[in-house]
């Protein structure tokens, strides 16, 4: 049985979240409930216990623990975190890092889909510094149940009460049905630049951090696939579930691409390879007063059109980073590699594509449909992309 984490804070809404536990429970979930100290002060446990069947967690430091960790082990257990009602207070505490209680200490352990249903009063929620919080989450892929407008606690009347129990509940169930979205898929994704090496000290390479392909690794994982990773040089925690092979140039990428080729569905070639290696190398460092004034390059293998030959009922998905006409000339890459999307960006515009943990891409079809993106997340690009991917899959 699939197992719900719900996060209960100190609003006077909490009471729905009764109503919440029978939604989850008439659709065959379990639910575990956890409450914060304040919330606990407002409401028994005693009631989230009889309701869910699982005793109400409140105190991390409970005794009945001492011979486990239970924000560890129910984090390996659950599908979904949701915490309704939310205050700001947790909200702040999640887009902070801060982990202090057991629910916030939950939430810095869990590696599943986390949806938030924020209640509260108006000026609270329209505060600058809860609305920051917000975004901040939201850019690391965190959903939320936005507040609907009506009679508050405070006996005012704005936006900041809890969204219906049954909309909340129909959110959950939707993420939940996304987590399983690409199981029993393999995807490959390459992420990170190549280095081709001229010697031992220096090297031909790009502005690839990476962050576009780890991203797209983890949201592949989080909806269920088996993830092969290949990766060129970076700085980024790889996802723990991926299977991760480093390279460091064209040659060594080109052969673990193909290595894996046979076991995907999904192939997403977000690294940036070099186009051009050295012609020739040396296997010590060049001192600079032996130098020739002319270096000569060679091209770098296409890998991209090197698949093509051998797509069959494979989704390819290809990248292309422009600095003008940037559509059309991503449309004839795809059309000549024969990919099912490739997505686009323009490396000139501040703030996004190399470097950034945001982006702003055109995800272009074969036949010419294109999707553009407002500057976002590279999470939340990912998603789009994956979205897209899965409409393939599903058609």
């Amino acid at each position: 049985m699939t197992k719900i984490t719900l996060g209960v804070c100190s609003s006077v809404s909490l009471y729905k979240a009764c109503e919440i536990i029978r939604g989850f429970q008439k659709e065959k979930f379990q639910v575990q409930v956890i409450l914060t100290k304040n919330a606990s002060r407002l409401i028994s446990p005693l009631l989230f216990s009889a309701l869910s069947g699982q005793k109400a967690l409140v105190d991390p430091f409970d005794e009945e623990y001492s011979d486990k960790i239970p924000h560890v082990d129910l984090a390996k257990e659950t599908s979904l975190l949701l915490v309704a009602p939310a205050t700001a207070n947790m909200i702040g505490k999640f887009a902070s890092g801060v982990a202090d209680d057991f629910l916030s200490t939950f939430y810095t352990a869990s590696n599943c889909p986390v949806l938030i249903a924020p209640s509260m009063n108006e000026a609270m929620y329209l505060h600058r510094q809860t609305q920051e919080n917000i975004q901040k989450l939201r850019a690391m892929g965190v959903r939320f149940v936005e507040p609907a407008k009506g009679y508050l606690a405070c006996k005012d009347i704005g936006w900041g009460r809890l969204a219906a129990p049954e909309k909340i509940v129909e959110e959950g169930l939707r993420l939940i049905k996304k987590s399983e979205s690409l199981k029993g898929k393999t995807v490959l994704v390459t992420a990170g630049p190549t280095r081709e090496f001229l010697d031992p000290v220096r090297f031909l390479t790009n502005r690839s951090s990476g962050k576009m392909g780890y991203e797209l690794a983890g949201e592949a994982l989080r909806r269920g696939a088996e993830v092969i990773l290949i990766s060129g040089p970076t700085h980024i925690f790889p996802p723990p579930e991926a299977k991760l092979k480093k390279v460091r140039t064209a040659q060594e990428m080109e052969k673990e691409v193909v290595a894996h080729f046979g076991q995907a569905d999904v192939v997403i070639m977000a690294a940036a390879i070099s186009d051009f290696r050295f012609a020739e190398t040396s296997s010590q460092k060049i001192k600079k007063e032996k130098l020739e004034k002319k270096i000569d390059v060679v091209p770098t293998e296409d890998i991209l059109q090197k698949l093509s030959s051998k797509k069959g009922a494979k989704i390819i998905v290809g990248f292309a980073a422009e600095t003008e006409d940037v559509v059309n000339n991503a449309l004839k890459k795809m059309k000549k590699k024969s990919l099912d999307l490739i997505v686009a960006n323009n490396v000139l515009d501040e703030g996004i594509g190399f470097e950034s943990d945001f982006n702003q891409v055109s995800i272009i079809f074969p036949d010419g449909k294109t999707i553009h993106t407002e500057k976002k997340s590279k999470l939340e690009i990912s998603q789009i992309i994956l979205d897209r991917v899965e409409d393939i899959l599903g058609g």
